[in-house]
């Protein structure tokens, strides 16, 4: 079971790392066969719409839902608890892939960004927002937000330990750079499509809701100390906090937070 498990892990880590890959380029329209706005018959408008917005909301689904903690305590009493985060992140990976392959273009021009500086600008942002990605995963524990840790701590007879609270880094900043880093990633693009509008909306408003969820999940886990944090540190903007607010914050902490 062991060994089982840990080859399980290992398998649905590269996975994910193929398909986190592939998604730069499919958002980016870069190098790979089918993207965002690029490959594919083009499709009725209607059927565009349908089938897009499908596996958008598949994987939002999938991705909150699986995330919560109620549903956690149920689903860990079917597989065991060092592969629930590796069965997390294979579903949400293979609704992933099944949205690259089966999405549907819709390459009406919303706007365009004429000005070569500011195309560069673009550009970069795109890069910095998924590199602000990476980052974070690294920040909050990387190989355990896949799941890798749990199967390789369950090969050697151990188990992982309690969450830590904590905010390293950009966490001082803003509660979510994860977040605001795939945000800034699906806005930057000097080409604007229509279908790329559907995915930069649709993704925005499932971080929202992701955020809202999750927020409630820390302060179930950590109380006032997640109260503190929030009333601390802005969600995605480091806008400076009010005087009077920032009067009564005197600290707090930062979960490493395993849930997308």
């Amino acid at each position: 079971m062991r060994v089982f498990g840990l080859a399980y892990g290992v398998a649905v880590y590269v996975f994910f790392l193929g398909t986190f890959l592939y998604a730069i380029g499919f958002v980016g329209n870069l190098i790979v066969p089918k993207s965002i706005d690029v490959g594919g018959a083009g499709a009725p408008l209607v059927e565009a719409l349908a089938v897009d917005v499908l596996f958008l909301c598949l994987f939002a689904i999938q991705h909150s839902v699986m995330a919560r903690q109620g549903f956690k305590r149920v689903w860990t009493r079917i597989i065991p608890k060092p592969l629930e985060r590796s069965t997390y992140v294979l579903l949400a990976s293979a609704i992933l892939a099944g949205l690259f392959y089966h999405w549907r273009p819709i390459t009406e021009i919303v706007w365009t960004v004429d000005n070569a500086a500011a195309r560069q600008v673009l550009q970069a942002l795109f890069w910095f927002g998924w590199a602000t990605v990476l980052i974070s995963t690294f920040l909050i524990s990387h190989f355990e937000l896949f799941g890798l840790k749990q199967v390789v701590k369950a090969a050697q007879g151990r188990e992982v330990g309690e969450m830590a609270f904590k905010k390293p880094g950009p966490y001082r900043l803003v509660r979510h750079p994860l977040y605001l880093g795939f945000l800034i990633a699906f806005w930057s693009t000097p080409d604007m499509t229509a279908g790329h509008l559907l995915f930069a909306v649709a993704t925005t408003g499932h971080i929202l809701i992701g955020i809202a969820l999750e927020e409630r999940d820390l302060i179930g886990m950590f109380g006032e100390r997640y109260r503190q944090y929030r009333r601390e540190v802005r969600m995605l903007l480091p806008w400076p906090e009010r005087a009077d607010r920032a009067a009564e914050v005197t600290g707090a902490g930062r979960l490493g937070a395993r849930d997308l």
